[in-house]
């Protein structure tokens, strides 16, 4: 009877003993996304602020259609930055189609160019929706290229997604900080009497 009831001893406190260490795999953070993931955030993030322009510009709300068109403007500016100093040549020397990355440079190229435009028009003006929606179109088209056909061959191609993720995670957030600032510096200017304008 001892016997027994210490071998049942024995086998609950086994049985609590490995309780802790499954709960910890459960809660152990999961690995950072890498250069891919991190892309492929940044594509659902610009395609929901198309999406939402859409709602705003029924509605015609200018203001908001400004804050959705510059924070589009600004987060297409800083993924087409990484992408062409950190991924492109990567992938130009892993893939076998070098005419992929040829035209994903184009797209980013008339992208930049729509933005660019943008950036100095008022949403008053009669072609700034139009522009934007036509971005909207592009940009998608550009999105389904790279994640169909570019990132699958990169991935087969073992590039080291994991370390251009972390050095695109360090970028972002300098970006981010220098965002911050401009914005400061632009509701200082703003908040500033004329009285306060330093002569000239």
């Amino acid at each position: 009877m001892q016997r027994t009831s210490q071998r049942t001893t024995q086998k609950s406190s086994q049985k609590t003993a490995k309780k802790p260490t499954a709960k910890t795999a459960r809660t152990r953070k999961p690995a950072a996304p890498d250069a891919i993931g991190l892309l492929m955030d940044d594509h659902k993030k610009v395609q929901k602020i198309f999406k939402d322009f859409e709602k705003v510009k029924i509605k015609g709300d200018s203001q908001r259609k400004a804050e959705l068109v510059r924070a589009a403007c600004h987060e297409l500016t800083l993924h087409t930055q990484l992408e062409e100093e950190l991924v492109y040549p990567v992938l130009r020397e892993a893939l076998k189609e070098k005419n992929l990355i040829a035209e994903a440079a184009v797209e980013h190229a008339t992208a930049k160019q729509l933005i660019s435009e943008l950036e100095s028009m008022d949403p008053s003006d009669e072609l700034y929706d139009a522009k934007f929606v036509v971005l909207g179109e592009y940009i998608n088209h550009h999105i389904k290229e790279e994640e169909k056909e570019i990132f699958p061959k990169a991935k087969k191609a073992k590039v080291d997604f994991v370390s251009i993720g972390e050095e695109i995670r360090h970028r972002k957030e300098e970006g981010s900080r220098g965002e911050e600032m401009r914005q400061d510096e632009e509701l200082e200017e703003g908040m500033r009497s004329p009285s306060e304008e330093l002569p000239h």
